[in-house]
């Protein structure tokens, strides 16, 4: 949504009008960037007998790509993107790294509030909205 007198994005916690893209577009957006990372994982280790090494590119993934372009390569595929929750812009790359290493514990993607904001998301300060 934008601003009519500045045509500035308007930020996600202002927005009465806010919609968060479906739970499925956020799933395969997270499907595509796992099967992207056991792709890359498998050039130095092997992703089935060290597990570690898929999460590993994960984190990194996410804190790159959201840092930098405020999406992963899923993320442009499904059509979403990661903005800061409180002023719309890039979340930045220790975010980024945060919100990776919090949603590779799963756990707290899993708890949700009305925005579709897991833990990850409340505790890095970012949203998913529609790109």
């Amino acid at each position: 949504m934008t601003n009519p007198r500045d045509q500035r994005p308007v930020p996600p916690a202002s927005d009465p009008s806010f919609t968060p893209p479906t739970l499925g577009r956020r799933f395969g957006a997270l499907i595509i960037d796992w099967v992207l990372c056991l792709l890359v994982s498998g050039i130095f280790a092997d992703p089935v007998s060290d597990g570690w090494a898929p999460v590993l590119v994960l984190i990194l993934e996410y804190g790159f790509f959201l840092g930098l372009f405020a999406q992963t390569p899923g993320m442009y595929i499904t059509k979403i993107r990661c903005l800061s929750w409180l002023d719309g812009g890039r979340i930045g790359l220790l975010r980024g790294l945060l919100r990776g290493l919090l949603l590779a514990l799963v756990v707290p993607a899993l708890i949700m509030d009305a925005h579709r904001r897991g833990l990850h998301d409340r505790l890095a300060g970012s949203v998913i909205t529609p790109a």
